[in-house]
């Protein structure tokens, strides 16, 4: 009986253990890295192995499977690049060169971040202003919404080249182009989630602002906006990372020769696949960050209105 409640507990205590380790955000993030290394490197092998083995045969070599998985792990130019590969690259363009190379990740990443963060920054301006007048002005609301709506029906693959041609002609070239990408792609979240915010105050709170004899203005800055900051920090979300895939389509219709789009055209004109994925994976990473940086924004404004999460 000794034996038995020893072993129960050993299970019990497993258990918990993996349900503490599970209970917050770094377990189930790493249990999930792990599995998509694996995957990653299985994938790696299978889709490599067919262009080795022909290579073998070729060179009328013979192979086993331990030196296949080895070789295909390693190739030049594999079809699907294994993870420590891209880590090389990557650490290769980022730490290893010159920022002001035009082979450093980190110089094209700022490149493709100025027009991300310009987009950005006026597509949220223009979101929050149609969302103001959308909400404010029976007019706007039947008039624009519909469009707002319908712009995103349109293919930004189909658009941006029109957009960059057209700006061109004017004389607007380089950053604008892909800034005004960025802005089409990140206003739409931002203006319906802050008509939905702006309208989310009960009718209780706004009969309370008119018995007070508030104006609109008045009601908007101490009601609506504060009721609609946490409908804007989700959007914002959204619209920081949607921004930077907008700034990287911007500059593949262009043969842009900065930026993380360059990157990925040149990979693909010279079968470079290891620096695609790593400027990918850089790509995916800027993002998380600015993800990361709008949340720890949206913690101290409402912190600071006295919202405790």
């Amino acid at each position: 009986m000794t034996s038995n409640a020893a072993t129960m507990n050993g299970v019990m205590g497993g258990a918990s253990l993996w349900s503490r380790l599970m209970s917050g955000q770094a377990g189930p993030v790493t249990v999930v890295l792990i599995a998509l290394f694996v995957i990653w490197y299985i994938g790696a092998v299978f889709m490599n192995a067919p262009t080795q083995i022909d290579r073998y045969n070729r060179a009328g070599e013979t192979w086993t499977t331990t030196r296949l998985i080895e070789d295909t792990l390693a190739q030049e130019r594999p079809i699907l690049p294994a993870p420590h590969q891209v880590a090389q690259e990557m650490y290769k363009t980022i730490f290893a060169t010159a920022i002001t190379s035009k082979r450093s990740l980190v110089y094209h990443t700022w490149v493709t971040l100025s027009s991300t963060l310009l987009g950005f920054v006026i597509g949220t301006a223009l979101g929050i202003l149609l969302a103001v007048g959308i909400v404010h002005v029976i007019t706007l609301e039947k008039s624009l919404m519909p469009w707002v709506i319908s712009s995103q029906t349109i293919p930004i693959l189909a658009i941006a080249p029109m957009i960059v041609v057209v700006l061109g002609a004017i004389g607007l070239k380089g950053l604008v182009p892909k800034a005004i990408i960025s802005t089409y792609l990140c206003f739409f979240p931002v203006t319906i989630s802050m008509v939905k915010g702006l309208r989310s105050p009960q009718v209780i709170q706004l009969d309370l602002m008119r018995t007070y004899n508030a104006s609109k203005w008045q009601t908007f800055w101490a009601l609506r906006l504060p009721s609609a900051m946490p409908y804007l920090f989700a959007s914002l979300k959204v619209a920081i990372a949607i921004s930077l895939v907008g700034a990287i389509v911007g500059e593949l219709p262009t043969g842009a020769q900065a930026g993380l789009g360059a990157r990925l055209l040149a990979g693909s004109y010279y079968g470079q696949t290891i620096q695609i994925w790593s400027a990918l994976l850089t790509a995916a990473f800027v993002a998380a960050i600015m993800v990361v940086l709008v949340g720890w924004c949206e913690r101290r404004v409402l912190a600071r209105m006295g919202v405790r999460g």
